[in-house]
């Protein structure tokens, strides 16, 4: 089983809801990143998400695109990237989804970097560029892989295509509290549990919610009405303002956003 679906099957097992943590992958460094995800790992995030660097991440806030900028100066590839990971794998089983745009893998070569990501431990990819319609179109990017494919769900999506997205849905459905970039928005949407209601009545597909969130009440609130809690930026600024202490200051950021999420 996918460690995806497993981690999902033991949270409902246990009536407890994920969290998602994202960081960039090798910022500031390649060493330092990889003992912030351990660290992220060994603090309870359920699943993390590893954003591979890029020159042009549009989706992206200022905070992520600084990191992106961190991480490629520090030496960062996409190969690297997997490198990463098949060193976390070394010690730890927490899935893994990265997080990125079509150009870095299709430069790679689409097919082989399905394989390689299989092979190096990855779980999951959340494609922010590709909308699924249009995958179809390409024979080379429909092609099955043990990866799964994540989707995101923005408030704004109109119901037909809720509806599309959720019924195809793979691993668990990445959706936004609110339109824009990634980054810090004054807190998550008051509309989450209606958000969550319109994907729920077409997909049995885990939720979990992101954008906006920042303190222990924000990861509660979402908590109540999804599945699980999707923290981004937040983790991110911590390796950017301390970054010779950045495994301890994103673990002490990030453990009271675990905890009021589980406490649901």
């Amino acid at each position: 089983m996918n460690r995806i679906d497993a981690t999902f099957q033991s949270l409902q097992e246990q009536q407890s809801k994920a969290f998602v943590a994202y960081v960039c992958a090798g910022d500031p460094n390649f060493d330092t990143s990889l003992d912030v995800i351990k660290g992220l790992a060994d603090a309870g995030a359920d699943i993390i998400e590893l954003g591979v660097p890029f020159s042009d991440p549009l989706a992206d806030g200022i905070v992520n695109q600084m990191a992106a900028d961190r991480a490629l100066k520090a030496g960062m590839t996409t190969p690297r990237v997997l490198e990463l990971v098949a060193e976390f794998r070394k010690s730890h089983q927490t899935p893994i989804v990265l997080f990125t745009y079509l150009n870095p893998i299709y430069t790679y070569g689409y097919e082989q970097f399905l394989k390689d990501a299989a092979e190096a431990g990855i779980d999951g990819l959340l494609l922010l560029d590709l909308p699924p319609d249009e995958a179809k179109l390409n024979e080379e990017l429909c092609k099955q892989s043990d990866l799964k494919n994540i989707t995101l769900i923005a408030p704004t999506t109109p119901d037909d295509r809720v509806e599309f997205l959720a019924k195809q849905s793979e691993g668990f459905i990445y959706a936004l509290s609110r339109t824009g970039v990634t980054g810090a928005h004054g807190g998550p949407s008051a509309a989450v549990a209606d958000t969550v209601a319109r994907i729920k009545a077409h997909t049995d597909t885990p939720v979990c919610v992101g954008f906006g969130i920042t303190t222990p009440d924000d990861a509660a609130q979402v908590a109540k009405n999804a599945d699980g809690v999707v923290v981004g930026s937040a983790i991110v600024k911590q390796i950017e303002t301390q970054p010779e202490n950045a495994v301890k200051a994103v673990v002490d950021y990030t453990q009271p956003l675990i905890n009021a999420a589980k406490s649901v």
